[in-house]
């Protein structure tokens, strides 16, 4: 009998397919916090406003961009993969409690809930890539050869 998750396994599983899917997963992911962080750099005073506006301190602002950009490069590069991972969903699941629970109006609410739901579904992610590391075409996988 035809069982398509089979059949779906069996191609995604060849090792080069393996690779390039690895490799795109970690592109699209790491894409998110470089552009999050370039924001943040070019809209600098702005976003320090905002997190103090949040009961954060905008002085952390420097550490916020270095994660995002920092471990967006770590990512795209597939170096320290399942560290980086870590980091990563640890800080997307504490930004999102932070800055997407609640609001003052229920677009507000709504919104946030759907950010939040995002932030959550990249922590999934991200203990994906944990658990998968970087693929064949990473740093990690040139420095473990």
């Amino acid at each position: 009998m035809f069982n398509p998750n089979v059949a779906v396994k069996n191609v995604v599983t060849a090792p080069t397919a393996h690779a390039v899917i690895a490799l795109v997963g970690r592109l699209l992911m790491a894409y998110i916090f470089l552009m999050a962080g370039w924001g943040k750099i070019n809209g600098y005073d702005a976003t320090a406003g905002y997190m103090e506006m949040m009961g954060v301190p905008g002085g952390l602002l420097p550490l916020v961009i270095l994660v995002e950009i920092g471990g967006g490069l770590a990512l795209l590069a597939g170096f320290q993969t399942r560290i980086v991972a870590l980091v990563l969903a640890i800080f997307t699941l504490v930004s999102g409690m932070i800055f997407h629970v609640g609001g003052a109006t229920p677009a507000e609410i709504t919104n946030n809930s759907i950010h939040l739901m995002k932030n959550i579904a990249i922590v999934g992610g991200f203990l994906f890539v944990m658990l998968q590391g970087a693929g064949q075409f990473s740093i990690d996988h040139a420095i473990e050869k």
